[in-house]
């Protein structure tokens, strides 16, 4: 039955409400051990606890948070592509078993990136003069690592490549298209703000499906230009070998009429001097 006026309406911003709090649930159960350090997190009241609970997050992640979220962002790619009716369960569980290890080896190298660049930051913000300026450095290579992050999920759930190559790709997108980056990662913070600050009802049923479809969403975009300007060097390129070839067409037809004319010529010369000879 199909609901039509203001009551399909209704029907449809429910439909969407269940289907984002289904996954955004699944989320959090498949990587209930990070969001349960969290909980710690938040009500650590020293700078030992709070190094410790990051630590033991740092070290949980890879097995609970990356996999889980590579199941959402499988589901957020069906949803943007037009597979609006996939089954929810089916398709995030999917996701969850074939990213999995990819997802793990990203987090162990996303977590490495992010140590290296934290011990950075503490030794040049202690610095003075041309080392204390290194630390801004620091600063935008974090926010390079951490957009490069949500490309990360959007490749490995659209792409297939290696793991390494997901990675390398995903920091190469970031450089190559910052304003596009830079607007994902302003309308993913104003969500976490939201979530944390005013609405903390969202974090269990809506914050992560929301980041997922945002982020997938501009990387479907940036996505999309890669492909048309690969398109036109294509074209380009055939349109290029398209003129060679008919180039060495015509210049191959040029040499065989050169090639004509002198064997015709000949043969009416030795005509005629066969006619004037064998006259008496």
């Amino acid at each position: 039955m199909e609901f039509r006026g203001m009551m399909g309406g209704f029907y449809r911003i429910s439909e969407w409400i269940m289907r984002l709090s289904v996954i955004n649930i699944l989320w959090v159960i498949c990587a209930i051990p990070f969001f349960l350090l969290g909980l710690v997190l938040l009500q650590s009241q020293t700078g030992d606890q709070v190094v410790q609970t990051l630590f033991l997050m740092a070290v949980v992640s890879p097995f609970t948070i990356f996999p889980s979220t590579a199941a959402m962002f499988t589901v957020a790619r069906k949803w943007l592509t037009g597979e609006e009716d996939v089954p929810l369960l089916k398709t995030f569980f999917r996701g969850y078993k074939e990213n999995f290890l990819q997802s793990m080896l990203g987090g162990f190298i996303y977590i490495l990136l992010g140590v290296i660049l934290y011990t950075n930051f503490r030794f040049y913000g202690s610095q003075t003069g041309v080392f204390g300026v290194l630390r801004f450095l620091v600063l935008s290579l974090t926010v390079v690592l951490i957009i490069s992050l949500f490309h990360f999920f959007s490749i490995m759930t659209h792409l297939h490549m290696k793991w390494f190559q997901i990675v390398k790709n995903a920091i190469l997108i970031t450089i190559g298209n910052p304003i596009r980056s830079l607007s994902m990662m302003v309308l993913n913070v104003i969500i976490l703000y939201v979530s944390f600050a005013i609405f903390t009802f969202l974090i269990p049923f809506f914050m992560g499906s929301f980041i997922a479809i945002v982020s997938f969403w501009h990387f479907n975009l940036i996505f999309g230009k890669l492909q048309e300007k690969q398109q036109e060097i294509a074209d380009q390129d055939e349109e290029e070998a398209d003129r060679k070839q008919g180039g060495a067409e015509q210049e191959s037809e040029t040499r065989i009429e050169r090639g004509q004319r002198p064997s015709e010529s000949g043969a009416i010369e030795e005509g005629d001097n066969q006619g004037k000879n064998g006259k008496p």
